[in-house]
């Protein structure tokens, strides 16, 4: 038998339940020709590059399989016929990976980047004048303490 990974999109408008029942329908598939899946990851909702049949988000899940060819080609005409599945790709690897993929240690994580507003240090950005439609630079505002020192650095000593 031979080594195989298989990668699917589900649609976004059906519920996590419904794409575990989907993935193990899959293995079932596989199962009943004679291989196995030997690790199976949800990715979860991810935002894909660009629309596939009017959808912006897909669900994501992979599938380690060890098994004849037969079950493979199968797996894919299921996955070809059934409709919620908008994508898959399924390879032929030498070797399993064991263990969590990278896209599984991210999602473990919580792989939410910081928001250009979270970051430190960085300035606020210029407001617009929604009649003029020109942006506006921001100015600091002086320190009361600068302006006092300014004040009495004419030279004055007390």
């Amino acid at each position: 038998m031979a080594y195989y990974e298989n990668v699917f999109i589900a649609r976004q408008d059906i519920t996590p339940t419904q794409v575990d029942a989907l993935s193990d329908a899959f293995t079932k598939i596989i199962v009943d020709g004679g291989g196995n899946v030997t690790k199976k990851e949800d990715w979860g909702l991810r935002t894909l590059a660009y629309k596939i049949k009017k959808n912006r988000k897909g669900y994501y899940v992979l599938m380690n399989i060890d098994a004849p060819s037969d079950a493979v080609h199968e797996l894919e005409r299921q996955m070809r016929l059934n409709e919620d599945v908008l994508r898959y790709l399924t390879l032929r690897v030498d070797e399993l990976e064991e263990g969590p993929t990278l896209m599984a240690q991210n999602k473990a994580q919580g792989d939410e980047r910081p928001r250009r507003s979270q970051t430190s240090g960085e300035a606020p950005p210029p407001e617009k004048d929604l009649k003029t439609g020109k942006i506006e630079k921001s100015v600091e505002p002086e320190k009361a303490g600068d302006a006092d020192k300014a004040a009495d650095s004419d030279g004055d000593e007390k």
